[in-house]
């Protein structure tokens, strides 16, 4: 079967939402939430994205997942069966369900290495680096990122679902994301206990030590549950936004490449081979001699902290 892509007809919603947001803003006396240089430079990002993504993932569609579908799910008897013997998965609705629930599952663990394996978060950090939270920093994606997201989705068609339904279910986890990014959207009771909503993908995007590597969510806040790394938006917190370690730029080339910079300098300067393993695959932050710490050595240092002196501010040790 043949199927369109979602994103096609998303883009075009994009850019109508992000202008309607924009205009809403600028009319509304909140003229701080867009930046119009900072827009620019998540503008740019958005179009190289949309411009790269079509071209890789035609190759992860085609090559990839085809190739992983064809191998582990070859033709036996007139009848495509998988490997470990039973018949690969059709088209039917609850198929459907399956594979968007394997694919938020996927989600998850891919949006969380991307935060906790430093060469990755260099790809990562480019959609976390606005000090803005609003639709246009939602298409401020990293160009790299693009390369390996498809070797973590390579498991769903090698059970058996077809390529070209996974690569629907990517669409939509990509629409569901996109609108996450608003301030303008409340918290919405009961709807909060199962979906990944607009108020927790907030405290993703904050640099509040807190906040920091929580709700890697898709559409679906349970896994963020299951696995630790869950937190609710705290009315009485002040949240801001963007990362620790900031380009401090909008040229796209530095936001781009920034942190493949800093983590080139770390190795370069390295006495061991182990520490210059972990500055690429340990998580950002990690250092030897503890000069710099890692979000949980952070969180654990701000919890002994509140505790013993409650009233006294944070200090931030990188």
């Amino acid at each position: 079967m043949d199927f369109t892509n979602p994103l096609v007809y998303g883009v075009p919603c994009f850019i109508a939402f992000i202008l309607l947001e924009l205009t809403y803003s600028k009319t509304h006396g909140d003229d701080h939430l867009y930046d119009w240089k900072d827009l620019a430079a998540s503008g740019f990002m958005g179009v190289g994205s949309a411009i790269i993504a079509p071209l890789i993932k035609v190759i992860s569609a085609i090559v990839i997942f085809e190739f992983t579908y064809e191998l582990f799910n070859p033709i036996t008897n007139g009848v495509r069966t998988n490997v470990l013997g039973y018949e690969s998965f059709g088209y039917a609705w609850y198929v459907w369900l399956l594979c968007q629930l394997a694919d938020d599952f996927t989600y998850y663990w891919f949006h969380r290495a991307n935060h906790e394996v430093r060469i990755l978060w260099a790809a990562h950090i480019v959609h976390h680096s606005s000090d803005n939270f609003n639709l246009g920093t939602a298409v401020r994606n990293g160009w790299f990122t693009i390369l390996y997201k498809p070797l973590f989705y390579m498991w769903l068609p090698a059970i058996g679902f077809p390529p070209e339904m996974v690569v629907v279910c990517l669409g939509i986890e990509a629409l569901w994301q996109f609108q996450l990014h608003s301030v303008y959207i409340p918290k919405m009771g009961f709807i909060e206990k199962i979906f990944n909503t607009h108020t927790m993908h907030q405290v993703h995007h904050a640099q509040n030590v807190e906040y920091l590597d929580k709700n890697h969510g898709g559409f679906l806040n349970i896994f963020d549950k299951m696995f630790g790394t869950w937190k609710e938006l705290d009315d009485d917190i002040d949240v801001k936004y963007g990362v620790i370690h900031a380009p401090n730029s909008h040229n796209p080339v530095v936001i781009l490449t920034h942190e493949f910079k800093d983590i080139y300098k770390d190795v370069k300067n390295s006495k061991k081979l182990s520490h210059a393993l972990m500055y690429i695959f340990g998580p950002p932050g990690w250092s030897p001699d503890g000069s710099t710490l890692t979000v949980k050595q952070q969180q654990r240092l701000f919890k002994k902290q509140k505790t013993a002196n409650p009233e006294v501010a944070f200090s931030r040790p990188n």
